[in-house]
């Protein structure tokens, strides 16, 4: 099992490393506020602007990202984003959002990356605010929008 001095990288999904990736599950109680990774990558495969990749804490993989990633706009999205429940409390996720931004201030025309939450206890919405992201007011199929500059 990788440690707090791991390295975090973000890796594409494989053909060798899909099932891994799939197996990946948040808590009981964390499940509301997320899909599952097999359902993620699904729509990514008939959805043009999605992007996604495996996070690897060293060589093991910890969790998912998925973005979409429209270069006619200046907005991206942060569509799905998770660490699995036994790899949580690591810096993991921090490390992960903190690639997740750097990609898309490379990114055509970005200045703004955006995500949504499913408010709650135990939800994502603390950890998202510490890294920066702040709630806009608006709401999309009863989600709560994150904004952050870039």
């Amino acid at each position: 099992m990788p440690d707090k001095t791991s390295k975090v990288t973000l890796r594409e999904v494989t053909a060798q490393s899909v099932r891994q990736i799939c197996a990946l599950t948040v808590d009981s109680t964390q499940q509301d506020f997320v899909a599952p990774n097999a359902v993620s990558i699904a729509q990514a495969y008939f959805c043009d602007k999605a992007w996604f990749r495996a996070v690897y804490a060293d060589d093991t993989p910890v969790g998912f990202a998925m973005l979409e990633e429209d270069t006619d706009k200046p907005e991206y999205f942060l569509w799905r984003f998770m660490i699995a429940s036994e790899c949580q409390r690591y810096g993991y996720g921090r490390a992960a959002l903190a690639l997740l931004i750097d990609h898309v201030k490379t990114r055509p025309m970005a200045t703004e990356f955006f995500t949504s939450v499913v408010e709650g206890d135990g939800g994502p919405l603390a950890f998202y605010q510490k890294s920066g992201f702040v709630l806009t007011g608006e709401y999309e199929d009863d989600e709560a929008i994150l904004r952050i500059a870039l």
